[in-house]
C-alpha cells in the first residue's frame, strides 16, 4: 500500500468521522430549532468544516483512489491464479510451487 493511498484513506476516514460526530451534536442541540440555518452552521463549526472538506474530497475523486487499488489487485490475483501465481498488495509477483503430477 503506497503512502498516497494511506494518506487518502486517513483523510477520508477522519473527514467522515468528524462530519458524523458534528452532525450528531448539531441535531441534538436544542438551539438549532431557535436560530437561523446560517447561525446554526456557525454554531457548529466542526460539522460545517468537515462537511465542506468531505464534499471537496468527493468532488476531487478521493473515494475512487481508495477503492481502485483493491479492485485492480483482486482482478490481477484472479488472472494470476490460472498460472499458479499471485501478487501482494504492493504488486510484487508471488510464484507458487508447481502442483505434483500423478503419473
Amino acid at each position: 500500500m503506497s503512502y498516497e493511498q494511506t494518506a487518502c484513506d486517513a483523510i477520508l476516514a477522519i473527514s467522515t468521522l468528524s462530519a458524523s460526530i458534528g452532525a450528531y451534536y448539531w441535531l441534538t442541540d436544542p438551539q438549532t430549532a431557535k436560530v437561523s440555518f446560517v447561525q446554526s452552521l456557525y454554531n457548529h463549526l466542526l460539522f460545517t468544516i468537515s462537511s465542506m472538506m468531505l464534499m471537496i474530497l468527493l468532488i476531487t475523486g478521493v473515494h475512487k483512489k481508495v477503492i481502485a487499488t483493491s479492485i485492480i489487485t483482486s482482478r490481477a490475483r484472479q488472472v494470476l491464479a490460472d498460472f499458479n501465481m499471485s501478487c501482494d498488495d504492493s504488486g510484487k509477483l508471488i510464484l507458487r510451487p508447481r502442483p505434483q503430477q500423478n503419473t
